[in-house]
């Protein structure tokens, strides 16, 4: 089990907001990174229910991530039929979860979970078969996709890691609903949301990003909803797989799960984990700050099409780790493409 030390605290613009920050783990690479061996687990998907399985397995360097949907294969579907590339480019649908399709019109729903397991692990190039329409939910977090990523050891590449580099602000929403992303040394994320519930109120959290910090701070913090919002979810056939098995589930003010939390809050970190998910669909790490406010899937994506929509707002860069933690180095741009 994944343990979770206390955050420091600091008092920012008046509040007590948890820093949480990167501590010294093995060294961040700068070249690209697969799998060792290929895993397998099966599970059922949050909102199909369906029972899947998926594969994990090696690629080669400049691959990226892929994912096959082999139940189309075995329906005598061609390759191009059953390959989806994890690309922003590819997001069909951001209700309640993030769907990617192919331009045939294939499906995978809820990839957030694993693609944010992905980023902290610093997996690039992976290669994801699965039988279902799904990713399976496991237990919520992305902390079952770490223990699978660590069981099957990840291995360096001949190949360099680029990083996308924010050169100025971009944003997407309003007032009281947006994400931004600005230049920054690093990656890191904050995150406001504000329920009526008083299980959950008013929370905020900002992290330093890094595979330490992600998998402490992070990877644990599991999906959550509401009881009263059940039946018109699984009536848009949504959440039909999930139970307090695989989310934590809010009554009025109460959280009705027996273990209770995991972290006092948990929910907003959940809210970090999406956006990790949601903004490793960029195609490499994003060297800048992003900040969430009461938002989701929806202006996670639509924030990458207003980034990569302006050349002047990004560039491509290679990397070096810096002396500070979760800083990196730019030692090389290449032209945007």
């Amino acid at each position: 089990m994944l343990e979770s030390a206390p955050p420091s605290r600091i008092l920012l613009s008046g509040r007590a907001k948890p820093i949480l920050r990167p501590t010294a783990s093995r060294r961040r690479s700068t070249l690209q990174r697969t799998l060792k061996n290929p895993i397998h687990c099966t599970g059922i998907g949050l909102h199909s229910g369906a029972k899947v399985s998926m594969t994990l397995a090696p690629a080669e360097a400049d691959t990226g991530v892929v994912f096959v949907r082999t139940d189309v294969l075995a329906q005598g579907g061609a390759p191009e039929r059953a390959e989806i590339a994890a690309n922003w480019r590819h997001v069909a649908d951001t209700r309640m979860c993030t769907v990617l399709a192919n331009e045939q019109g294939t499906r995978l729903s809820t990839v957030e979970h694993l693609m944010a397991a992905l980023a902290g692990c610093e997996v690039d190039n992976l290669r994801i078969e699965i039988d279902g329409p799904e990713i399976p939910v496991m237990d919520g977090s992305a902390a079952p996709f770490v223990f699978l990523i660590e069981c099957a050891g990840t291995m360096e590449q001949s190949a360099t890691r680029r990083a996308i580099e924010v050169l100025k602000p971009v944003s997407f929403g309003d007032d009281r609903r947006h994400a931004t992303l600005e230049p920054a040394d690093g990656f890191s994320l904050a995150f406001e949301i504000d329920f009526e519930s008083q299980a959950i109120r008013r929370q905020e959290c900002t992290v330093a990003f890094d595979p330490h910090s992600f998998r402490a701070e992070i990877a644990r913090a599991r999906t959550f909803g509401f009881i009263h919002e059940i039946e018109a979810l699984r009536a848009a056939g949504l959440a039909k797989g999930g139970s307090l098995d695989n989310a934590v589930v809010v009554s009025g003010d109460r959280v009705l799960n027996d273990d209770g939390l995991r972290y006092a809050d948990e929910f907003v970190r959940h809210k970090l984990l999406d956006a990790v998910g949601d903004l490793a669909l960029a195609g490499a790490p994003l060297i800048g700050h992003y900040t969430g406010a009461r938002c989701g899937h929806h202006h996670n994506n639509k924030l990458l099409h207003q980034l990569f929509a302006d050349d002047s707002a990004w560039r491509w860069t290679t990397l070096e780790p810096a002396a500070s933690a979760g800083a990196w180095n730019r030692v090389a741009v290449a032209a945007n493409a």
